[in-house]
């Protein structure tokens, strides 16, 4: 029975036509990726060094493809099988939960390796060149895919255990990917070479992230080190940290799948407008916003498919936006505080490079979630259908949902701004470069939402809308840095150049004078991308919608 649900888990995906171009696709991307940087005389280093260059490209190609791609699988595991009825009839048989989750866990870990084996002819051409070993170079490096592929399998079974959407599985398990691989990345920069707890803290916290272990097999500097030299045995830390989170997740996960599991029991609670007067008036001085008090109606002068986005998605509410908006103003004036602390020994060009990358993975954590699925949740759950037999226009119903998703946004985005204020009032010369960065975070928050829900209108299921959301987003915006990785050897100025005007998170870094990033000049060219590309996304929602809306 396990050998069957082991296939089942297997043949189902793999049977899909987008697999197929799947694994075509990615080996495409790496032997592009090994050519892109393969000698052209016919002729290698004696020492390796090409070589070298080589495999660390690939080898951070091959992490951003499976941090990109892999969460997908596992994330929507378990709460399909719940969303269809079936993990009540698998729950029933003889198997058990450690068979059912084993089960599943193999199968995902396969669909790994499947990613890992179409790296294999690259590696093999790396390794054919000369200066690289198999036990030192390749082993360790491979070694970290798999305890990186083990762990994150193991969070995402557990995050689909809980959720009650495959939607908001994926969300979530994105989140935790975001925030263990680059979030953790951030205090490390902030706090290294202080000395003290809060620098113990950050080494420690950096030893978390799977971008810092293959940086350190590597040998590549890390951005904003300040050429601070280390002796932290960054790898042996994270396959402590992985080994202990994957048997956490996974004991955790065992215990859910019994029949509680199906039990979502939750106190009716109180309606404030049901309580007495002393009541309303007790909750009104201690709440700003009450959760418990009943909606008004919807003015004539507001847009319903608005009103209803936001009473219908929870970060929609008024409570929970104000609750995120102040986790967001907190993490601003913690930025805001390293940036006083740290400015005189840094200098205010790397500060202000760490937090726009902190932002812009704020945006791309968040806009995807946001407008990926304003057409695909209609049409999976039939809503689309009753939109219109509604007396309003596609262009209204359009605007609604867009509004939905950028207001919420943009309130996010200006709680994060007093960091900027700080480092313009210390450094008054700066005042122009801060902004010229807010101007590419703005554009970056409504280019992530339009091309989110551009690319989510050709899906009609919400979860594979959003995760091709997120997988495009961070292919524009991450991608091109690989071809940075390569600068002056063998890629030109120009052609670096050419490539990181596609990144927004390249453009911020070179408006700020990340150092690395100041001799490209990225603006207006990005500028001008986002803006095509963010117009054209806006052009495709509306005819989308249009052509799904004729009678069919």
């Amino acid at each position: 029975m396990l050998s069957a649900l082991l296939r089942r888990e297997l043949v189902t995906p793999l049977r899909r036509r987008r697999m197929i171009v799947f694994q075509i696709a990615l080996a495409t991307l790496f032997g592009l990726l090994i050519a892109a940087r393969w000698p052209s005389d016919g002729q290698v280093a004696l020492m390796g060094a090409r070589s070298e260059e080589i495999f660390h490209l690939f080898s951070f190609g091959l992490m951003a493809t499976l941090l990109l791609l892999f969460p997908v699988f596992p994330a929507t595991s378990i709460v399909s099988e719940k969303k269809s009825g079936t993990l009540g009839l698998l729950l029933n048989s003889p198997l058990g939960p450690w068979r059912i989750f084993f089960g599943k866990l193999i199968a995902v870990l396969a669909l790994a390796g499947m990613i890992l084996a179409m790296s294999f002819p690259a590696a093999g051409a790396c390794y054919s060149m000369g200066g690289l070993s198999l036990d030192q170079d390749l082993g360790k490096v491979y070694l970290l895919f798999v305890l990186v592929a083990l762990q994150y399998a193991a969070i995402g079974l557990l995050v689909s255990s809980y959720a009650q959407s495959a939607d908001s599985a994926i969300r979530i398990t994105y989140g935790i990917v975001l925030v263990t691989s680059v979030l953790t990345l951030g205090p490390h920069y902030f706090f290294q070479g202080t000395g003290g707890s809060m620098a113990d803290l950050g080494e420690t916290l950096r030893c978390m992230s799977p971008l810092a272990a293959l940086a350190s097999l590597s040998g590549v500097e890390d951005v904003g080190s300040q050429g601070l030299m280390t002796k932290t045995d960054v790898m042996g830390r994270f396959t402590v940290w992985s080994l202990i989170c994957t048997v956490v997740a996974s004991v955790w996960t065992m215990s859910r799948l019994n029949h509680k599991i199906f039990d979502q029991s939750r106190a009716a609670g109180t309606m404030s407008d049901d309580l007495s007067t002393s009541g309303r008036f007790i909750r009104r001085m201690f709440f700003l916003v009450d959760p418990q008090k009943r909606s008004k109606g919807i003015p004539s002068f507001m847009n319903p498919v608005m009103v209803k986005e936001f009473r219908c998605r929870r970060f929609g509410r008024l409570h929970w936006l104000l609750r995120l908006v102040a986790i967001c103003a907190v993490l601003s004036l913690g930025l805001t505080y390293a940036t006083t602390a740290g400015t005189f020994d840094w200098g205010v060009e790397t500060i202000g490079g760490i937090m726009v990358l902190m932002q812009v993975a704020l945006i791309v954590l968040i806009a995807p979630s946001l407008s990926a699925g304003l057409l695909s949740v209609e049409r999976e759950h039939g809503g689309w259908q009753l939109l219109q037999t509604t007396p309003m226009s596609i262009g209204r119903i359009i605007r609604g949902k867009l509004f939905s998703a950028i207001l919420p946004l943009m309130l996010v985005l200006c709680a994060t701004m007093p960091g900027y204020l700080v480092m313009a009032y210390i450094e008054p010369g700066m005042a122009l470069q801060v902004r010229r960065v807010l101007i590419c975070l703005a554009l970056t928050a409504v280019f992530s939402m339009l091309v989110s829900a551009a690319v989510g209108c050709f899906f009609r299921r919400t979860a594979a809308a959003i995760a091709t959301a997120y997988a495009v987003l961070l292919s524009i915006c991450c991608l091109p840095l690989l071809i940075w990785m390569g600068r002056d050897a063998p890629f030109g100025h120009d052609t670096v150049e050419t490539a990181l005007s596609f990144s927004s998170i390249a453009a911020a870094f070179s408006v700020i004078q990340m150092p690395g990033f100041e001799h490209y000049d990225l603006i207006p060219t990005n500028w001008w991308l986002m803006g095509v590309a963010s117009l054209i996304s806006l052009l495709v929602m509306p005819a989308w919608a249009y052509r799904i809306s004729r009678p069919q």
